[in-house]
């Protein structure tokens, strides 16, 4: 057998194996998934789990680095008509707000990602994926004359656990999306430069 070919096999497994968790537990919550609902549905042995990860919970890290990710890319997608960084900003986040909407989002990212990976990974993750983009769309604005120059890293931290916040609140109460949303847009506007 040649490496390349059980290489390529492996990361198939362990593929089937996210996308297999990805729905359970978007649909369930980590708590009411079992490891053996998972490994039918992908389709594995229950050895290929644990060959790929070292249990449930890594499983979970995989599936919320993904689901991350989807995000992330998915509202980066959404950027290229805006007419400034702040503007770009504000079209990100509502979508973030939509995507909160969804009981994927909801469950996975909101709710079961602090509780199983704890504040300090769950926040890790988040930053990898969306304080960057945040740090940039901030630059980028210092750089368009649409902010003045401020500490970035600490604004974009500031800005972050606002939309954790926002977040939150709109999952757990929908009926305030448009309030939480056009509250995060005043917020956005105060950061332009005063005439």
């Amino acid at each position: 057998m040649n490496v390349k070919s059980q290489a390529t096999r492996s990361a198939a497994t362990r593929a089937k194996l996210v996308r297999a968790a990805r729905p359970l537990f978007a649909r369930r919550g980590f708590a009411n998934v079992a490891t053996e609902q998972i490994v039918r549905r992908a389709g594995v042995t229950r050895g290929a789990l644990y060959h790929h990860f070292t249990g449930k919970d890594e499983l979970f890290l995989a599936v919320y680095e993904d689901v991350e990710r989807e995000l992330t890319e998915r509202v980066a997608g959404e950027l290229a008509g805006a007419s400034g960084p702040l503007d770009a900003m504000q079209r990100a986040t509502d979508l973030f707000l939509d995507a909160c909407q969804t009981p994927e989002v909801q469950q996975i990212v909101l709710l079961d990602g602090p509780a199983v990976l704890g504040w300090e990974r769950w926040r890790e993750v988040a930053e990898r994926y969306g304080l960057g983009l945040t740090e940039a769309a901030l630059a980028a604005a210092i750089d368009a004359g649409e902010l003045d120059a401020v500490p970035v890293r600490a604004l974009a931290h500031l800005l972050m656990g606002a939309l954790d916040e926002a977040a939150m609140l709109v999952a757990r109460r929908p009926e305030l999306r448009d309030d939480v949303g056009a509250a995060l847009a005043r917020m956005l506007d105060g950061l332009r430069p005063r005439a």
